[in-house]
């Protein structure tokens, strides 16, 4: 299948699954649980693509099952925590800013939340769609790179998640900020973790034919992390809430791992 209908055909089951998820959200008032459907989406569209082009070649293996191993692990951990507690407060603001236009709650999701996503996903799931059309037989050193440093962004990031619900479930640090175990080389290990393992499902679809032109959506994935919905938005009125936060961004890295400065 040429790769343009592969990606249409995918576009089309994102617009299905979204205007699905967007009826539910309309239904519960809450758009918060949009978070677990990423990875899952991410997971969805390499199968299909891998169903598409009728590849079975390693490196669509790899991509797929990679891609899903992180889906399963962090899909999960996402819904706990919508479950655990409640709508987040940037789906909130959003919202609140098209209901102050006058427009309802479900146009409002739609056009903050739902609308934007869909694309976003297409655009930054490439490396394992595009991996999957041209797949040679053996793996080369680009790949072999590639799922290591995949499978350490995996771990990077449950590791950071499972250290802040660890210290999130102790009521004696409300308020307080968390800057030991990776936290304290980076203040979001959880996204850092998560832009190593694009960059290596990238690296290891660099090393089929299209798939090296697929370098958009880790490039995509690292800007949304570091400037768009990821660090920014968490960021956003932290020292308010947690005095010692500003002390925390002096000695701290606020991406790439790095010893802490002295304060």
């Amino acid at each position: 299948m040429p790769l343009w209908q592969l990606l249409a055909f995918n576009a089309l089951v994102l617009v299905a699954a979204y205007l699905v998820l967007w009826v539910i959200a309309v239904r519960l008032r809450d758009v918060s649980f949009i978070d677990a459907w990423w990875p899952t989406g991410m997971a969805l569209l390499a199968w299909t693509s891998m169903a598409l082009s009728g590849g079975s070649g390693l490196h669509g293996w790899i991509l797929a099952l990679l891609v899903t191993a992180w889906a399963l692990r962090l899909g999960p951990h996402l819904l706990r925590r919508w479950r655990a507690h409640g709508a987040d407060r940037r789906y909130e603001e959003m919202l609140a800013d098209g209901q102050a236009r006058g427009w309802s709650f479900g146009l409002s999701a739609l056009i903050f939340v739902f609308a934007p996503q869909m694309p976003l996903q297409l655009l930054v799931a490439l490396p394992v769609q595009m991996g999957q059309v041209e797949t040679p037989l053996g793996l080369g050193p680009l790949a072999i790179i590639g799922a290591a440093l995949a499978v350490f962004g995996l771990v990077f990031e449950a590791i950071g998640d499972a250290q802040l619900d660890r210290f999130k479930s102790d009521p004696a640090n409300k308020g307080k900020v968390l800057d030991t175990g990776l936290w304290r080389y980076t203040r979001h290990p959880n996204y850092f973790g998560d832009a190593c393992l694009w960059w290596g499902l990238y690296l290891v679809a660099a090393e089929t034919g299209l798939g090296l032109w697929s370098f958009l959506g880790p490039i995509l994935i690292t800007f949304l992390l570091t400037k768009g919905s990821g660090a920014p938005t968490v960021e956003k009125g932290m020292e308010n809430r947690r005095p010692e936060y500003a002390a925390y961004i002096r000695r701290t890295s606020g991406f790439i791992p790095w010893p802490p400065r002295k304060d």
